[in-house]
């Protein structure tokens, strides 16, 4: 950011005002690796945070709704799910070019090839069913317990899908598919219906958009051969990449990737990419 003629000054006031103790800026960073809200480590004397913001220039109606990413984050505090403290959501795109929002530095690893070459098999297995545990924690809210009540869209998530996809395919058609227009007929009439339900799920939950924290890094080293593990726990330090929030009835890039939640209706509350 500092290429990007922030001025530090002024961003380093308002981050005094709305977060105790940060102190002077001293470094703004980008991380690497694919993030569709640029991402940032923010060091100052006060300790480490995490900038994320908007891209620049004109953006897609709805997309990048880093709003939507802090409200969520922030409606999982204190609950079963990992996520990391967030501290202040600016909306005034002058201050930096763009909105914005900070939260905690969780200190981690990740791990970006899902076979986990580096553990061993009790190790991966240990891994993978922690992973699922902080999964079934995020489906187990209730999402007016935790004020998101009103997030996202009503009405039947299937027949939303369905329409869209039908809609994106037919404008980029070029030829006939014979087995593609079986699918579309079949899909309508099979649509599941709306019962009501809702829960949260993760758009795009995989193991490289979790942070993994160093405590559990260490057991699976030392040979941990199961996973009981709470979710609340420390281990699973923080879900990540929240930007493909979309709301469909019934249903976290680095830490801050965070998470991408959707709320989603149907009879089949286990997995679904809402995003």
């Amino acid at each position: 950011m500092n290429k990007e003629n922030i001025d530090f000054a002024r961003l380093n006031r308002y981050l005094e005002s709305t977060i105790p103790g940060i102190g002077l800026l001293q470094s703004i960073d980008k991380f690497t690796g694919g993030q569709s809200n640029p991402t940032y480590r923010v060091q100052s004397t006060g300790g480490t945070y995490v900038l994320r913001r908007k891209p620049s220039g004109k953006l897609l109606k709805s997309a990048h709704a880093v709003e939507r990413e802090f409200r969520v984050m922030q409606a999982l505090q204190g609950s079963t799910v990992p996520v990391p403290q967030t501290w202040c959501l600016c909306e005034d795109p002058e201050l930096i070019g763009s909105v914005f929002f900070v939260m905690s530095y969780e200190d981690g690893r990740i791990f970006w090839d899902p076979t986990l070459p580096e553990l061993t098999t009790p190790e991966r297995s240990a891994l993978y069913q922690h992973e699922i545990t902080v999964l079934a924690a995020l489906h187990s809210l209730d999402p007016a317990s935790i004020g998101l009540a009103d997030f996202g869209r009503p009405g039947n998530y299937f027949e939303r899908q369905i329409a869209r996809w039908t809609g994106q395919y037919r404008a980029s058609e070029t030829d006939r598919i014979d087995a593609m227009e079986s699918l579309i007929a079949w899909l309508e009439p099979h649509t599941p219906p709306d019962d009501g339900q809702s829960t949260l799920i993760h758009g795009d939950y995989r193991l490289d958009n979790l942070i993994i924290a160093l405590i559990l890094v260490s057991s699976l080293a030392m040979g941990l051969q199961s996973c009981e593990l709470d979710a609340a726990s420390p281990l699973a330090r923080a879900l990540y990449d929240v930007d493909l929030v979309t709301t469909a009835v019934f249903v976290v890039e680095m830490l801050a990737k965070i998470v991408s939640l959707g709320l989603f209706h149907g009879p089949h509350a286990y997995l679904s990419s809402a995003w």
